[in-house]
């Protein structure tokens, strides 16, 4: 990857929304960093389909600062725009260019910075059990690590959702953010919590085994 104008661009309109959210809310200054980290990184990622994707990983910073301060309002309205992201940035893609291998890695790699985030903020607010969201963030982080090391080794493989990796994220974006819409309803989500004790880590198990039939095929030619 080398510095491009879209990933410049991208990033300076992200960062300067950033830092005016941080002024406009009761967030610490310091968290304006984490958009400078993410923009900086963003400067070298191409194509206008990615930066779509990307968006989810600045919207992760309000995620875990309204989750946790149990903001529910304001929650709903992040969750929304994250939701709408991972339904426009495949649009884009195609639209623009073909999907690349470089964005089917990106997408869950984001997904799981998004949805870490949230999960982390709602187990700080009391609303979600913390060995849960700790389920969360390894069922991204363990696959981005992973094929890490398999383009790292030089293998040749080609990056791209997996059905039972959309349906896990589908999952998590659906339960991790029921139980936060309930909460700022006022309503208790107990009942949503015992069935994403349950289905997440399924959830998980099955897109860790797909997975792995999916890594030993080789990628076409």
């Amino acid at each position: 990857m080398r510095l491009n104008r879209t990933g410049v661009l991208a990033g300076v309109a992200y960062m300067a929304l950033g830092v005016a959210w941080v002024w406009l809310s009761d967030a610490p200054w310091p968290v304006a960093v984490l958009f400078v980290v993410v923009a900086v990184v963003g400067a070298f990622v191409p194509g206008a389909a990615n930066h779509v994707s990307l968006a989810r990983a600045y919207l992760a910073v309000p995620a875990a600062q309204y989750a946790g301060h149990e903001q529910y309002a304001q929650l709903a309205v992040i969750v929304a725009l994250a939701g709408l992201t991972d339904l426009v940035d495949g649009t884009v893609a195609r639209r623009f260019g073909s999907p690349t291998n470089f964005g089917g890695g990106l997408d869950p790699v984001v997904d799981g910075v998004f949805l870490g985030a949230l999960a982390f903020g709602l187990a700080l607010g009391g609303a979600f059990p913390m060995w849960l969201a700790l389920v969360v963030l390894v069922r991204y982080l363990l696959p981005a690590i992973g094929g890490a090391v398999v383009l790292a080794s030089g293998r040749k493989v080609e990056l791209r959702h997996t059905l039972t990796g959309q349906i896990s994220t589908t999952l998590n974006l659906t339960l991790i953010g029921g139980v936060a819409l309930l909460r700022g309803l006022g309503i208790d989500p107990g009942n949503l919590v015992i069935g994403a004790e349950i289905v997440l880590p399924v959830a998980t198990v099955a897109t860790f085994v797909h997975l792995a039939f999916a890594l030993r095929r080789p990628a076409p030619t």
